[in-house]
């Protein structure tokens, strides 16, 4: 462990010693960002975002990310993915199967019939090693073996964090391997713009735009069909700004399916891997927004639909539909999809990534 900025008397009032433990021979800690406006608080097991502390129209802080206030919490938490990095793969893979190169491998399965984001002990679940190198940025590090997880090469990332003067946490992906596989790394940040609180808010009235015109169905188990559908005359479309709770519950396959939303959009792009505008979501109570920007051909969003009023940061509860994710990624499935964009990694080849989460206010 290298480098660390944290402070006592941090916003979130989050203790270092709370997340300061051994998981098998690795250390974990606390790590505080700050660019004097804005803190986020980081843990290195599963690169954790446990707060972000952002003020409202009036000036007042709040919490608007679900995480834990100890380090136990957070490994036995009831959503192993509360607002974690995600890998080798994010999303699922239908039935943890698919070929490469005429070989077939097989990855543990986690939800339903259907491997998700990279299985039991993903990414989420590894102790990265950290250097906070100034207090605006975090850069973690890990190496995955060959076949954890059932996963081919030994697959080398890194991961930074950095809260830029604009108020932008931006993420940046990097990942080398020794030989072919599938990589798609991604943020599970479960975002509460109205602030986490005793019984966090539902989501029902933030305000979503979505600069997607197209999305990717799923069957029953959440499994892409294959096709793309044109998001217009559904309750997908948020290409105009509308509250996300407005059609969540209409009468549509799709949303029966997920539960609500949870699915992934097809972005539009002027050019694959350019870094543009995805969503815009703002909370009118308070007036805090986010903007999403990524390099990535698509951007899963969630809203919480399995939720269930677990209890976490400072004892607030996470109710259903109380948070928002914005998970930036290439498409679920893409190993079986071949008309998907490829999430293959060739030795000698970097994957890069680069997703920005743009905190503000609107009037």
């Amino acid at each position: 462990m290298q480098g660390n900025y944290y402070a006592l008397n941090n916003r979130s009032g989050l203790k270092r010693e709370d997340f300061q433990t051994q998981v098998g021979d690795k250390h974990t800690d606390l790590f505080i960002l700050t660019n004097g406006q804005i803190e986020v608080a980081v843990t290195n097991y599963g690169g954790a975002i446990l707060a972000i502390m952002t003020p409202d129209k009036d000036g007042h802080y709040a919490n608007i990310v679900q995480g834990h206030d100890h380090i136990q919490a957070l490994i036995n938490s009831p959503e192993p993915f509360l607002s974690t990095l995600i890998g080798r793969y994010g999303n699922r893979i239908a039935k943890g199967k698919f070929i490469l190169d005429g070989v077939s491998y097989s990855l543990n399965i986690n939800n339903g019939p259907n491997s998700l984001h990279g299985g039991p002990t993903g990414f989420h679940k590894r102790v990265w090693d950290a250097v906070q190198t100034a207090e605006n940025t975090l850069r973690l590090s890990y190496v995955s073996a060959h076949m954890e997880e059932g996963f081919p090469g030994e697959l080398k990332t890194t991961v930074i964090y950095t809260l830029t003067a604009e108020n932008e946490l931006k993420i940046t992906y990097e990942a080398t391997t020794d030989r072919k596989t599938i990589v798609n790394l991604t943020h599970h940040a479960f975002f509460s713009l109205a602030g986490t609180a005793a019984s966090t808010p539902v989501i029902d009235e933030q305000v979503l735009t979505l600069y997607a015109d197209h999305f990717v169905p799923i069957d029953e188990v959440s499994i892409p069909t294959g096709e793309i559908w044109n998001v217009a005359g559904t309750p997908m479309d948020f290409r105009t700004p509308h509250t996300i709770g407005s059609r969540i519950d209409e009468v549509y396959e799709q949303l029966q399916f997920g539960a609500g939303y949870d699915h992934c959009f097809v972005l539009n792009k002027q050019e694959a891997g350019a870094l543009s505008l995805a969503a815009h979501c703002v909370e009118p109570q308070s007036g805090r927004s986010i903007e999403v920007y990524t390099t990535e051909p698509g951007l899963q969003i969630y809203t919480s639909n399995w939720h269930n009023g677990f209890a976490g940061y400072k004892g607030h509860t996470f109710p259903r539909r109380s948070a928002i994710c914005f998970e930036a990624q290439r498409f679920p499935d893409t190993p079986n999809k071949a008309h998907f964009p490829t999430a293959v990694l060739n030795p000698g080849e970097v994957y890069r990534q680069e997703t920005i989460y743009k905190f503000g206010v609107e009037a």
